[in-house]
């Protein structure tokens, strides 16, 4: 919602200044720029990346349209799930998580909690260490490094959309002036025509400038920067599983391994003492 507003604010602020200098919007309307600028930028995203990349480049514009699905309760859901898991392994022992682990579609422990089940990437993280650990020989620091291991490579993968954009971003004011110098080049074709039509060629020619810082100052960098700031919270909410998995692990009761889930959140979205030991109640 943030980048829709941002986007009007842009827009109207920038809009509404040439208006007040008086400035005329139907020269600002230059296909051609466009289709240059729009098109090499296009190109040079085609030429750095892999489908598999372009893909979640376009989801990941369109997530970051529809905001961050983490918010308190979302969190709120996760403890739950955590301390639910974590009692029926004491109760049952860990051979207990095994059909939860291995079809989390499938859980009725998982469908209880739809935010935590869309997650494909908390839902494999998760399901992924516990199988680990169900396996067993393997030493809580061990574990620990699994994990970072997930974590980092995940990271790395979620901001390649994050980061091809802002590649193209860079590229734009550059795409700008190429727009901008073949447009001079057409201006020096018409060296021979009156004032007034070379005036309105230059003043096209320098509309590819125009368009092209405004699109990546004003527009693909923001949204860029939106990117990597949706693959921080997201990374905050694996590292949230990581510290409980790991508490647990390490031989912790399961309200202390929840505790230690809910002190990895940030403080935006972080559940109070009271909140969490109330949501974990519910469970009981």
């Amino acid at each position: 919602m943030f980048v829709i507003i941002g986007v009007l604010v842009v827009v109207l602020a920038i809009a509404g200044g040439y208006g007040m200098h008086g400035g005329d919007f139907v020269i600002l309307f230059q296909i051609n720029e466009f289709i240059i600028i729009g098109g090499a930028a296009l190109g040079t995203l085609l030429i750095a990346n892999p489908m598999s990349v372009i893909k979640a480049l376009i989801s990941g514009v369109l997530g970051t349209l529809k905001g961050s699905k983490l918010n308190k309760e979302a969190y709120l859901d996760l403890m739950k799930l955590l301390y639910e898991l974590f009692q029926l392994a004491k109760k049952e022992g860990l051979i207990g998580l095994e059909q939860h682990i291995e079809n989390p579609e499938g859980s009725s422990l998982f469908s209880k909690y739809p935010t935590f089940l869309h997650n494909h990437h908390a839902v494999d993280f998760l399901c992924d260490t516990l199988k680990v650990v169900l396996n067993g020989g393997i030493p809580a620091h061990d574990l620990e490094d699994l994990m970072e291991l997930d974590l980092e490579t995940m990271h790395h993968e979620e901001l390649r959309p994050a980061s091809s954009l802002n590649t193209v971003s860079d590229a734009m004011p550059g795409l700008g002036i190429v727009a901008a110098v073949l447009g001079v080049i057409i201006t020096m074709g018409k060296i021979d025509q009156p004032p007034e039509v070379i005036g309105h060629s230059v003043a096209a020619a320098l509309v590819g400038t125009f368009v092209g810082i405004l699109a990546s100052y004003g527009f693909l960098a923001p949204i860029s920067k939106s990117m990597e700031n949706k693959v921080a919270e997201d990374g905050k909410y694996l590292q949230a599983i990581k510290a409980a998995l790991l508490s647990f692990v390490k031989g912790a009761p399961p309200i202390v391994a929840v505790e230690y889930a809910r002190r990895a959140v940030a403080p935006d979205y972080r559940p109070s003492f009271k909140e969490t030991e109330e949501a974990v109640k519910q469970t009981r």
